[in-house]
């Protein structure tokens, strides 16, 4: 697959995070409105998503995709954070002054509203499960080793924020999938899900379109040189290589290996900005890793997963 047809395959997810931004500015969408679109999307619309992708689903009866795919996600989301803190030392940060919210920032990549579409469009339904079942360990490393780094919550407190619709309907799906429940699940409940699932990342994007657009007001606040280009250097250039190693070299499956070559290009997430706000962090050097490292990920990301195909297969 050639960089252009990647690069066409993502630029609608980076339109409908613009269209959030401009939906907010028309007040069309309005602040008010994301705690309970937010609540929506996490509590219903992704859990929809989640059953249409991993029932029945012939990649989730592999064993050591169902035990390996979380372990690297926890594994590989706690190593970048840490490594992310070190590498924030080195840049002079300080506790207090952003220190931590780089580290957090920086060391989350966006393993869910990017990679979902890419994967579903790359490599089919199979692909896309197993990444769902990975991202439970991300979501792991972020409410345990992610939150002890930003504000210093203990990890049972961590460890609480776990158990959410979206996690308690992947455990239901994967049963259901072992138990072999879908087909015996009828047609309309079928179409209800799929529907609904259609609908979980187009809103999630907007969402974050509106999330950003109160940044934008500030533009010269945005980037800031020692912190963007170190952010970006981090998750889009040194990164990268360690899960395409780990994707090359492990002895797992095939779809496995995809799940971490689309991983391995993707730039930082956005929920961070959001947990750094309720944690007491710095939400605008959250902005400034996030910005910097999205818009050059337009460009980088089909770099890195032709790139990873080609070495890694």
């Amino acid at each position: 697959m050639s960089y252009w047809q990647i690069l066409l395959l993502i630029l609608p997810v980076f339109v409908l995070i613009a269209i959030g931004v401009g939906l907010r500015r028309l007040a069309w969408l309005t602040a008010e409105a994301d705690a309970s679109l937010l609540k929506l999307v996490v509590n219903f619309l992704y859990p929809c998503l989640i059953f249409e992708n991993v029932l029945n689903n012939d990649a989730l009866r592999v064993p050591s995709n169902l035990a390996l795919a979380p372990l690297l996600g926890l594994v590989l989301v706690g190593f970048t954070i840490v490594a992310s803190l070190y590498a924030g030392r080195a840049l002079g940060l300080t506790q207090g002054h952003g220190l931590r919210t780089f580290a957090f920032a920086a060391g989350i990549n966006n393993y869910g509203y990017i990679p979902i579409p890419l994967m579903a469009a790359l490599f089919g339904p199979e692909s896309l499960g197993v990444l769902l079942v990975h991202n439970v360990g991300c979501e792991a490393a972020i409410w345990t080793v992610g939150i002890l780094v930003l504000s210093g919550l203990s990890l049972r407190d961590g460890w609480r924020k776990l158990v959410n619709p979206p996690v308690v309907a992947l455990a239901l799906a994967l049963a259901g999938n072992l138990l072999g429940v879908g087909p015996h699940v009828p047609g309309f409940v079928r179409e209800v899900i799929h529907q609904s699932a259609m609908c979980a990342i187009p809103l999630g994007l907007m969402l974050i379109g509106g999330t950003l657009e109160q940044y934008f007001a500030k533009p010269h606040e945005l980037f800031e040189p020692k912190i963007t280009f170190s952010a970006t250097l981090l998750r889009l250039g040194l990164y990268p290589l360690l899960y395409l190693v780990l994707a090359k070299y492990l002895p797992c499956t095939v779809e496995l290996k995809r799940v971490l070559i689309v991983q391995a290009a993707m730039p930082a997430g956005i929920l961070p900005i959001v947990i750094a706000k309720h944690y007491g962090g710095h939400p605008l050097m959250a902005v400034r890793v996030v910005i910097g490292t999205t818009v050059a990920g337009v460009l980088v990301i089909p770099l890195w997963i032709r790139f990873g195909l080609a070495w890694v297969f």
